[in-house]
């Protein structure tokens, strides 16, 4: 039986760029799909389809059991959904603003006041909740943006990049408040480039990479699948970095990751502590100074290098700004881009 969100075969293209090329996804209801990939990946495409907001080419959706096709008022009121931009009226206010929603959502007045005053305490913007949002940073229009889709505890959720622009503070409470509607029985489907978010928060993970899902599987999962665990080190001096890089060739189980700007080396190896000591020994008798020096775990940087040759937040598509390019060309390059 199919989950609260389902798509099958799901394919949209812009022009001569496929943004979506047979994408299947299944979300059991209650938990949380982390839909990770670089820009230009498909994830914000594959939102907007599954959301009604675009039509897609070929494939079946399906949202809390309805057809998104077929039934498209029906899923929109079934569902909540969060932007990557803030979508909020900047000549209202704060409070203003999510009484608006609740009464769209047909709320009765006094209860949609009820409701905006508890999120407005709920996202910390309570102090704010009186001025107009033209106002407000870029954080806290972010916050009331999130806010607006949580009028009416939908039993679906889409959360498009949600903390794209928060502080680790608010970061975190918005992670508190995903697992709160979780544990409440809400499906939520998170597209993200924070690694260590859809770590933290969901409980399954597709990876995307040219629209297709590419890989899938719990973090552990996907984890496991790069193996091994990785030796991670620190030297003091730049001029060191490839004298360290050929010891840690030496243990290693495939190749050197180097960030010279952090003189941070990285190699997958097998044999923990025992070999961490080994590689300690080795470039001390080099006589290379290190600054630290670690064993862990790969993480989903890690796997997403393994799958895709590249960091998540590397690839970024072209956004439009060559001047050779018509407007219809840009327009096209940037759907793509999402």
């Amino acid at each position: 039986m199919p989950g609260a969100i389902y798509a099958e075969g799901l394919v949209k293209t812009f022009g001569d760029v496929k943004a979506l090329d047979g994408v299947d996804l299944d979300v059991p209801e209650g938990t949380v799909l982390g839909l990770l990939g670089p820009n230009g990946a498909g994830k914000t495409t594959a939102v907007r389809c599954l959301t009604t907001l675009l039509r897609p080419d070929s494939g079946k959706l399906l949202v809390a059991g309805l057809d998104v096709l077929k039934q498209p008022n029906e899923v929109r009121r079934s569902i909540g959904l969060s932007g990557q931009f803030a979508a909020v009226d900047e000549y209202l206010t704060g409070r203003e603003n999510l009484q608006m929603v609740g009464q769209l959502y047909q709320m009765k007045a006094k209860a949609a006041k009820a409701r905006a005053d508890q999120l407005l305490d709920q996202f910390n913007l309570a102090d704010a909740a009186d001025r107009t949002a033209k106002t407000y940073s870029g954080g806290m229009r972010r916050r009331l943006d999130l806010a607006a889709a949580l009028v009416v505890s939908p039993p679906v959720m889409f959360m498009d990049e949600p903390t794209t622009g928060l502080d680790p503070r608010n970061r975190q409470m918005l992670w508190e408040v995903i697992k709160q509607l979780v544990s409440g029985g809400t499906t939520l489907l998170l597209t993200t480039q924070y690694l260590e978010e859809a770590d933290h928060l969901a409980h399954d993970i597709a990876v995307v990479d040219h629209g297709r899902v590419i890989a899938r599987g719990t973090s552990d999962q996907l984890k496991a699948r790069t193996g091994g665990e990785r030796v991670e080190v620190v030297v003091h001096e730049r001029d060191h970095i490839a004298i360290a890089s050929e010891v840690l060739l030496g243990f290693g189980k495939g190749d050197t990751t180097v960030e010279e700007h952090t003189r941070k080396l990285t190699v997958p190896v097998t044999g923990g502590a025992k070999l961490l000591a080994e590689v300690i020994r080795e470039l001390d008798s080099r006589g290379i100074e290190i600054d630290d020096i670690g064993l862990r775990r790969p993480t989903l940087d890690d796997v997403f290098l393994s799958l895709t040759g590249h960091l998540a937040e590397e690839k970024a598509e072209d956004n439009g700004t060559d001047t050779n390019q018509t407007p219809k060309d840009r327009k096209q390059k940037k759907e793509a881009a999402k």
